[in-house]
């Protein structure tokens, strides 16, 4: 089974998310929304089925990291989330709240041993 298949995003906690969104396009050329910013790719095996990636910031006072008190997060692209959350949890890796579902994906957390919240996400092609 495959576990991850790629980067889907890295998102960070900031004081200011405008202020960061301005300097990563002013001095990096990267367009930052409030939605983020999204690379788009081709799969190297299928190169006709396009990927993404996303970078985006949170508020320093989001929840949406919890229970992890890092100021990162990584979401890893998942091939079935399913599977690999009935491994994870054989694996006795903590797992802090249920898969979630939208028309998008398929979304679950992990912590890894040192606080790391990680979001896995199965997307919707």
């Amino acid at each position: 089974m495959k576990r991850v298949t790629g980067i889907g995003g890295i998102f960070f906690k900031c004081d200011d998310t405008k202020k960061m969104q301005k300097w990563y396009q002013k001095h990096l050329g990267i367009n930052i929304t409030d939605s983020g910013a999204i690379f788009e790719w081709r799969e190297k095996d299928n190169p006709k089925k396009i990927g993404q990636s996303v970078l985006s910031f949170f508020a320093k006072k989001t929840k949406y990291f919890k229970p992890s008190k890092k100021q990162f997060m990584i979401n890893f692209r998942v091939e079935n989330l399913d599977a690999l959350i009935k491994q994870l949890k054989k694996e006795k890796v903590l797992i802090p709240k249920e898969m979630e579902v939208y028309d998008f994906g398929k979304f679950a957390w992990i912590m890894d041993p040192e606080g790391n919240k990680i979001e896995l996400w199965e997307p919707t092609d």
